[in-house]
């Protein structure tokens, strides 16, 4: 995971594998709404919303996630709250509250976001 910190001309990113997780194409959007660094722990909330669609022969409606991580790299600790409302997840997932938790690599050294 690497991050880049907002500055006047531009608002805060954040890479996963080189991917940049402000996404947005025919299949939904997606954004990171806010990066918040409070050592030791670093905070993200991601929002997505997804069309209504057809997957094989059933119809789903538009949904939404709204995703708040909290990640201690020192110890590797991740704990994500995703609130699911609608679409495909919802009908598969539940709508609601889930939560989940992993154990990670902690980071080898601190490290400073670009």
């Amino acid at each position: 995971m690497q991050l880049t910190l907002a500055s006047k001309t531009q608002k805060a990113k954040v890479y996963l594998d080189d991917r940049d997780l402000d996404q947005s194409d025919a299949f939904g959007t997606q954004v990171v709404k806010s990066v918040t660094l409070a050592k030791p722990n670093i905070f993200i909330v991601i929002e997505a919303s997804f069309p209504a669609e057809n997957l094989m022969g059933v119809q789903y409606p538009a949904g939404t996630v709204l995703t708040h991580i909290t990640l201690d790299p020192a110890t590797g600790k991740l704990k994500k709250v995703e609130k699911i409302q609608g679409g495909i997840l919802g009908a598969s997932l539940g709508n609601g509250t889930h939560v989940s938790e992993e154990t990670c690599f902690p980071a080898k050294a601190p490290s400073k976001p670009r």
